[in-house]
């Protein structure tokens, strides 16, 4: 009695650690809804199984495993917890891997004790001593690769897969694997090696695409970053510009004092300087936008200092539909790469850009064109810089032209370099 008691618990420690698994690895919550939930599908399942065992006996009931068991947990993930099919599917494959284990370790046990008793007590054990290193160890990692991208989930999954079916086509529903030919031996290590060795492959250039978009991601917020210090300078060079017209009344009755003495050489010197100050710190009107001047000013006056004739054109309203640091992100971007491009030619005369910004339909267009030096390279439309470290400021632009469902265009025509957009 006490035996066949072990005999049905082991069955029955077998579905639960095999689900289990299943659903740990496709990321089932776990709470009072989802145990009772999954508890009901257990006691189904092995409801399911008991039947088809009074009904067909052990050896059909063997073979319709898969249907009862895996079959239907796959579908459970599917429909309860809402995962991908393919998830579902890799999750179930590799927990009937992750079985294989314990019941190593108790047909080793049972070989050793010739008892079939501590065969079903080493799987008992194992099972739960595996199912909390797994828990432990591995089932965050699995999940998170298997939600990572399609990619990952099929090279995390490819060789459970291909162990089930293996393992069912050659020991359950035929005999290939016990008739001990070479072929049989021989099979699996190869097919085992050779799913390593893709694994590995593909795993690394997944990994370095990862790493390469960490990277750009990395670049790109940097970018970001760097156009937001940038506008705080702008705003920052506005409200200075701002006090020094509140101090005017202060400037004036200097040179009041002045005037009365008679210093007209200190009242000229002293023009000059506030002159130059003024100047400095008041930015160019172009338009209606206040954040646009701001931007425009900064990189007119880099552009003077780099003897680079730039032309204007902005026709703007007050407000747009963007934030501050994205406009200040995309033309700051934009300019510095038209800037950049222009330092190159040697012939001062030759260095030119011209800018024209209008809204038309509540859209911002956007027409910037440089001269340049080199023929720039395009990769699938968009600029590639050789220099190290440059190319992430485009990136930046077709990210924020991308975010706003705009469109985009970068051209090399008649000696100009062109970067259109609507958004």
């Amino acid at each position: 009695m006490i035996e066949l008691i072990i005999e049905f618990s082991r069955y029955f420690v077998a579905l639960l650690f095999g689900t289990g698994v299943a659903v740990s690895f496709a990321g089932m919550v776990l709470n009072r809804k989802n145990h009772l939930v999954f508890g009901g599908f257990i006691v189904f399942v092995f409801t399911l199984q008991l039947l088809s065992l009074w009904t067909w006996g052990m050896d059909i009931t063997f073979k319709l495993y898969p249907l009862i068991t895996h079959l239907t947990t796959v579908i459970f993930i599917a429909f309860y917890l809402k995962r991908p099919w393919l998830i579902a599917l890799t999750s179930v494959c590799l927990s009937f891997l992750c079985y294989q284990f314990p019941r190593y370790i108790g047909t080793v046990l049972g070989a050793a004790f010739d008892n079939v008793t501590m065969n079903h007590v080493g799987y008992i054990v194992t099972a739960f001593l595996m199912y909390y290193f797994l828990k432990k160890y591995a089932m965050k990692s699995v999940r998170h690769l298997m939600e990572r991208s399609v990619e990952s989930c099929l090279l995390l999954g490819a060789m459970p897969v291909f162990y089930y079916v293996f393992e069912h086509t050659s020991t359950v529903y035929t005999n290939f694997m016990y008739r001990g030919s070479r072929m049989a031996v021989q099979f699996m290590p190869f097919a085992t090696s050779a799913f390593y060795i893709i694994f590995v492959l593909f795993y690394y250039a997944e990994t370095q695409k990862q790493v390469r978009i960490q990277r750009e991601r990395d670049m790109l917020a940097t970018q970001f970053k760097q156009a937001q210090t940038e506008f705080a300078s702008l705003k920052q060079l506005q409200q200075t510009a701002a006090a020094y017209r509140h101090d005017m009344r202060h400037h004036f009755s200097l040179l009041r004092r002045l005037a009365s003495e008679g210093r007209l050489e200190e009242i000229i010197e002293y023009l000059k300087t506030a002159q130059s100050d003024i100047d400095a710190i008041t930015p160019m009107r172009f338009c209606e936008n206040e954040t646009i001047n701001l931007i425009l000013s900064s990189f007119a006056f880099k552009a003077k200092q780099s003897e680079i004739l730039l032309s204007v054109d902005a026709r703007l309203p007050d407000s747009l539909p963007f934030s501050d640091t994205e406009l200040c992100s995309l033309l700051s971007n934009a300019l510095e790469n038209a800037i950049h491009a222009c330092e190159k030619i040697k012939e001062s005369s030759r260095r030119s850009i011209k800018l024209r910004m209008y809204s038309k339909n509540n859209k911002l267009c956007i027409d910037i064109r440089n001269s340049y030096q080199t023929e720039p390279i395009l990769h699938e439309g968009i600029p590639v810089s050789k220099e190290e470290g440059h190319g992430f400021g485009t990136k930046s632009m077709v990210h924020i032209v991308e975010k706003h469902g705009g469109v985009f265009r970068f051209a090399a025509e008649d000696g100009w370099f062109i970067f259109q957009a609507t958004i």
